[in-house]
């Protein structure tokens, strides 16, 4: 049986949100330009859309309370994600340098010190469709993502011994 994890919008700010799983209610933040229906690469949104957890990424050394029950990459300085809607590697995990343009995946601000990889745009991938969409560590006081959902570190902690690869992270709009 899959578990579904909602994201509602808050009434308050369409950069946050409020992500539920089973008795988890926590604060989030969503993209710099809400959410939407209609994803492109670079728009800022948060798509909107009903999408399974695939995987993990952690730093080394890290949030090392974390326990998902996903496959995890331990992130290196050499692992990036290639946000090039013309390069046939878009939207997929690379090897840093790479030769078109990608983002790290161990980041200074430390938002990418865990993440998971949600399939948006990624088995039935549409260049342009958008690129590295995350559930990803917050900005302190929960500021707007370029598209991802973000929680703060403790709240990410709780989350994490909940997630699998039997869950969906669904984005109301």
């Amino acid at each position: 049986m899959s578990q579904v994890i909602t994201v509602r919008r808050s009434p308050l700010s369409p950069l946050r949100g409020i992500l539920r799983a089973g008795p988890l209610s926590l604060p989030c933040a969503l993209g710099r330009s809400g959410t939407t229906i209609f994803k492109r690469e670079g728009d800022g949104a948060t798509p909107a859309a009903s999408m399974p957890l695939l995987s993990a990424f952690r730093r080394p050394g890290r949030m090392t309370r974390l326990a998902p029950r996903l496959p995890v990459l331990w992130t290196r300085p050499t692992d990036g994600w290639c946000d090039a809607p013309r390069h046939a590697a878009y939207n997929r995990h690379v090897r840093l340098p790479f030769p078109a343009s990608a983002e790290t995946l161990q980041r200074r601000d430390r938002l990418y010190d865990f993440g998971v990889v949600l399939d948006f745009n990624l088995t039935r991938r549409q260049r342009g469709g958008g690129s590295a969409i995350f559930l990803h560590v917050a900005r302190a006081g929960l500021g707007p993502t370029q598209g991802c959902v973000a929680l703060l570190p403790a709240d990410m902690e709780r989350l994490a011994p909940v997630l699998s690869r039997r869950s969906r992270l669904r984005v109301l709009r």
